[in-house]
C-alpha cells in the first residue's frame, strides 16, 4: 500500500448519523490499553493522526480515516479499562453494535489483544461478539516487542486457546515500535479490497 492521502473525515459519537460511505471499510476493535491508536498510525505512517493517549478510553467515539479516497480505517471505542460509568460502556457497545449492522461496506474487523496476556473476559466476550454480529475477527496481537522472539509461538498459541479461535484464524504479531506485523496487516486488508491500481 502506497500511502499518498490520509485524513480523519468522519467522527461518530453515540447519538450521531453513521456515514453511507461509498469506498470499503476495516475496522479495529480493542481494549482501551491496547495500543489501537498507535497501530492505526502504524498503518498510516503518521505518527499522531490517531491519538494516543496515556488514559485508557480515550476512544469515545468512531473515527473514520480515509486512505488514498480508497478504503477507510475504522477506530471503533475501546473497552475494559475506560474510567467511564457503565452506562456509558452500554451506550459505546451500542454505538459498535448499531455500526456492525448499518455498514454497507465493512469488510473485515480485526480485534486487538495484548500478547503478553491471555486475553481476559473482556476479550473473549468483545471476540463473541463480533462473531455474534456476522464477522469473523482477525487477530492482532499486540505489544509483540516485549516478548523475547522465542516466547512468540507460545504466547500465539495461548491467545488462540483463550479465545478459542478457529484454526483458519489468523493471529498476526505486532509492534507499533519495530513496525513487526505491519506488512502482513495490509496485505490481508489488501486481499480484502477491490482490485485497484494503487493497491
Amino acid at each position: 500500500m502506497v500511502i499518498k492521502h490520509v485524513a480523519l473525515d468522519t467522527v461518530c459519537g453515540i447519538t450521531s448519523i453513521l456515514p453511507e460511505n461509498q469506498v470499503p471499510e476495516i475496522a479495529f476493535a480493542g481494549k482501551s490499553n491496547v495500543g489501537k491508536s498507535s497501530l492505526i498510525n502504524a498503518l498510516m505512517n503518521r505518527k499522531s493522526l490517531a491519538r494516543t493517549s496515556a488514559s485508557p478510553g480515550k476512544t469515545q467515539t468512531i473515527n473514520f480515516y480515509n486512505i488514498n479516497h480508497e478504503m477507510y480505517l475504522v477506530d471503533l471505542p475501546g473497552y475494559g479499562y475506560a474510567k467511564v460509568s457503565q452506562s456509558v460502556k452500554e451506550q459505546w457497545g451500542k454505538l459498535i453494535e448499531r455500526y456492525l449492522h448499518h455498514s454497507k461496506q465493512l469488510k473485515a474487523v480485526f480485534l486487538l489483544v495484548d500478547i503478553r496476556h491471555k486475553p481476559s473476559e473482556n476479550d473473549k466476550l468483545m471476540y463473541d461478539w463480533i462473531v455474534h454480529n456476522g464477522y469473523a475477527p482477525i487477530i492482532i496481537a499486540t505489544k509483540a516487542d516485549k516478548l523475547k522472539r522465542s516466547q512468540l509461538q507460545k504466547h500465539i498459541s495461548e491467545v488462540r486457546k483463550g479465545l478459542d479461535l478457529p484454526s483458519e484464524t489468523a493471529v498476526i504479531p505486532f509492534s507499533a515500535l519495530s513496525k513487526q506485523g505491519r506488512e502482513e496487516i495490509w496485505d490481508l486488508i489488501e486481499e480484502l479490497m477491490p482490485q485497484s491500481s494503487d493497491i
